[in-house]
């Protein structure tokens, strides 16, 4: 068999099986949404869940969700981008920075059902927060940052070197070089990494089954009082998200319409997430080229 007959037969074979995982997930996708798209209203994104009659919605999970988001990346955000600027740019590069990135690696495949039960072990019962959005959010973040210091790391290595010796150079510090030169060439990188890692937080369950819980207390959503135990705003409650009300519809399945409820919170929570990444494909191109002038 000669070298470009088997460079063909290669090719066939290598575009077949993307074309058939393709496949896959297109009617992985199509078929949720064919099932639960017609579901969804305006009543069951805000109304709440029903166990007796039918009608119930996700209102509460789905604000829920939107909670927790942003609890998590207020923590991820500020930690992550700090730990992603000292390993690349004042970490030596010693056995010590090895250790510290092969720890990085490994919690970045970590199972997060793990995540989850370190979290019950640790956050839920040793520091006492119980099962909280805040405890939820806390084994998120343990979960999210080790994507989120790769992606900074990785961006600011991304860096042409040059401009970073032409803006040291020039006189300023190293901590300015970095605020000012680096950190805004890596911007789209960062800001892609940051929003998916924002899906993955929309779309977890295992982690949040042991930390936020798996049910809500009737939220009051006239009271903005963040201490009151029935305040949407109170991040110390417990909290059932949206995609643990779907594990919970489908494995005790109460309500009279629980079929179709789990369909259409499935069909919200994948169209959220295509839209995290959709988002994050869009912003980053954006982002670069505002940064780059290219277009």
């Amino acid at each position: 068999m000669s070298a470009k007959t088997a460079d063909k037969i290669a090719t066939a074979v290598i575009v077949g099986v993307a074309a058939f995982i393709v496949l896959v997930l297109a009617g992985l996708l199509g078929f949720i949404l064919y099932r639960g798209v017609g579901h969804i209203s305006f009543h069951f994104l805000t109304s709440a869940p029903e166990t007796i009659r039918k009608g119930g919605g996700i209102g509460p999970q789905l604000f829920n969700s939107v909670f927790l988001l942003v609890l998590t990346m207020i923590i991820t955000i500020p930690i992550g981008l700090g730990a992603g600027i000292y390993m690349s740019e004042y970490a030596p590069a010693n056995k010590i920075t090895s250790g510290i990135r092969l720890i990085v690696e490994v919690l970045s495949s970590v199972p997060s059902i793990v995540v989850g039960l370190f979290g019950l072990l640790v956050i839920v019962n040793l520091f006492g927060f119980g099962f909280s959005l805040f405890s939820g959010a806390l084994a998120l973040t343990v979960f999210n940052l080790p994507l989120m210091v790769r992606i900074t790391e990785q961006g600011l290595k991304g860096v042409p070197r040059e401009q970073k010796e032409a803006s040291l150079a020039l006189g300023l510090s190293k901590w300015k070089t970095i605020t000012s030169v680096m950190l805004p060439i890596a911007m789209p990188v960062i800001l892609t990494g940051t929003i998916l890692a924002a899906g993955r937080v929309f779309g977890e369950a295992a982690a949040l089954l042991f930390t936020a819980g798996m049910s809500s207390p009737r939220l009051d959503f006239t009271n903005w009082n963040p201490l009151s135990p029935f305040s949407p705003l109170n991040p110390f409650r417990p909290a059932e998200t949206l995609a643990v009300h779907i594990w919970k519809i489908n494995s005790e399945g109460l309500a009279p319409d629980a079929a179709q409820i789990a369909a259409g919170a499935s069909a919200v929570l994948v169209i959220t997430v295509l839209v995290f990444n959709f988002a994050a494909r869009w912003l980053g191109r954006y982002m670069y080229r505002k940064f780059t002038a290219i277009k």
